[in-house]
């Protein structure tokens, strides 16, 4: 950070504190982390000046990774820091700064080299605290990549996250999902997960749902029958309704801006082990910018909370092919 810049972040924290802006509303504006904003503002003119001369005669630990960094900032303007600290991470096993220090990096490299970044929607909100074991959220998603060979391939993804503990898991796949598919993927995350929770709260998908009448429930076939057989309860969001489908998070949106987007396709069974490794070290791994807790810590004790499964449902089997009418309250 040049010492100009620093006073000109300084001043300006500073004015937006003074203005009546709240602390994460001044770091989203400029783009630092809410630590950054409260050092800053517990700072006196004296000891920022301290602070900021300190900084120049400081080596920068991620420089030796500057020309890396810089080759994919030009390919792809809008990675945020935290893609780019994961990359690293993924390549290198171990790092020897922390995310913070690489976003402040970033920073300075984007302002060197001219290389500015489009702002992106915030990937979740905050909501009302759920018991454990209580609720899960299921959507769907679709991105665009390239393969090895330079040309596009459409990606299919489905997620689960746990209400409580925001503990995710995704499955991806090369063509649109079938109800079978839809089935499988549910038996895996119940595994992954060792359990299953009370409720699973899920988008009007149409591999799903047939149709809405006035409240009762119209499933298709085969998920009639899976559900009849696994008997979790369900909350169906209404169309063209955000609050109730954002209920927990953007997961999907969360997956595909920050593992899928600009990562380069070799084959499904690869591109699902280094979503699982991500979740691993990013999704589950990572402080939750919500709750402020590591989902996978969470989750160690809401698990106890799930109920157990003991063993897989077969897809494509006769006793999945009735069609049940399930009302308000899930009979």
């Amino acid at each position: 950070m040049k010492k100009e810049e620093g006073w000109h972040m300084y001043s300006e924290i500073k004015h937006l504190k003074k203005i009546g802006l709240k602390k994460s509303q001044i770091a989203r504006k400029l783009d630092i982390s809410r630590p950054t904003v409260n050092k800053y503002l517990n700072m006196s003119t004296d000891e920022f000046e301290e602070f900021i001369e300190g900084i120049q005669v400081r080596k920068k630990k991620p420089e030796p990774y500057s020309a890396e960094i810089l080759l994919w900032l030009r390919e792809f303007p809008d990675l945020s820091a935290s893609q780019i600290f994961d990359w690293l991470e993924e390549k290198y096993k171990t790092l020897p700064f922390s995310e913070e220090t690489l976003r402040r990096y970033i920073r300075l490299l984007r302002q060197e080299h001219n290389i500015h970044k489009t702002t992106k929607i915030r990937e979740y909100e905050g909501v009302e605290e759920l018991p454990m074991g209580k609720q899960m959220q299921v959507d769907f998603g679709e991105i665009k990549v390239k393969k090895e060979d330079g040309k596009d391939i459409r990606l299919y993804v489905m997620c689960f996250v746990l209400a409580h503990s925001r503990y995710k898991y995704c499955e991806w796949q090369s063509r649109p999902f079938t109800t079978s598919d839809i089935i499988r993927i549910h038996e895996n995350a119940f595994e992954y997960y060792g359990g299953m929770p009370e409720e699973i709260v899920y988008d009007q998908d149409h591999v799903i749902l047939v149709s809405e009448n006035y409240g009762d429930l119209i499933y298709t076939r085969e998920f009639a029958g899976y559900h009849q057989k696994r008997k979790f309860k369900v909350y169906m969001c209404r169309k063209a309704d955000p609050e109730s489908k954002g209920k927990i998070e953007n997961v999907v949106g969360f997956v595909k801006n920050n593992f899928a987007r600009h990562r380069t396709f070799y084959n499904i069974d690869r591109w699902n082990e280094d979503c699982l490794s991500w979740l691993e070290r990013r999704g589950n791994g990572k402080v939750h910018g919500t709750t402020r807790k590591v989902p996978a810590q969470v989750f160690l004790e809401e698990k106890k909370y799930l109920k157990p499964i003991l063993s897989k449902i077969k897809t494509k089997t006769p006793s999945l092919s009735l069609t049940y009418q399930v009302r308000k309250d899930n009979t």
